[in-house]
């Protein structure tokens, strides 16, 4: 199996402001209306959604956080750290894969309103994963963090801060 054979098979894209390819092959039909939602949403939401997401040496997912739990899976190919920085100033890194003695995960939940990012652990190929969200994923539910805030906010994770942060503009 190839990065390439995978691309073509589920028919990935590259992902928007977050970085790696991906598809998504699920989303509800049925919403919730916003008045019975949290008021961290700003409108009506599907009830859930689900994307298959490819990560390749050169990729990452920057980190970001979402209104909104995430469920990852990890479906084949090499180990992935999911890296969480947390509000009390603290972090850690869950690795995603097959190898369960090693205590790595098949699954993950990242909690709404952490700061999440992942990529390959260093010498990995590929990795297929996904990620399901209820209610579902919406732009209004994401943002992108900021390298120079987060530097500051998170010091003792600065190496994963700079790695999965976009570089700064040079205006």
């Amino acid at each position: 199996m190839t990065p390439e054979f995978l691309i073509r098979h589920f028919h990935l894209e590259p992902l928007p402001r977050e970085g790696g390819m991906f598809a998504r092959y699920y989303l509800a039909l049925e919403t919730v209306a916003q008045s019975a939602l949290p008021a961290r949403y700003i409108h009506a939401k599907n009830f859930g959604s689900a994307i298959c997401y490819l990560h390749q040496p050169h990729t990452q997912s920057f980190l970001h956080k979402l209104k909104t739990d995430e469920i990852y899976h990890f479906y084949a190919g090499d180990p992935v750290a999911l890296v969480m920085l947390h509000d009390d100033g603290s972090h850690h890194v869950v690795i995603l894969g097959q190898d369960y003695r090693a205590g790595q995960h098949p699954f993950f939940v990242v909690p709404r309103g952490v700061w999440q990012g992942s990529c390959l652990v260093k010498g990995g190929a590929w990795a297929l994963l996904g990620a399901t969200l209820a209610p579902a994923y919406d732009d209004d539910d994401f943002e992108l963090g900021e390298r120079a805030v987060l530097l500051s906010q998170y010091p003792t994770a600065a190496d994963w801060v700079r790695r999965l942060t976009p570089e700064p503009s040079k205006t």
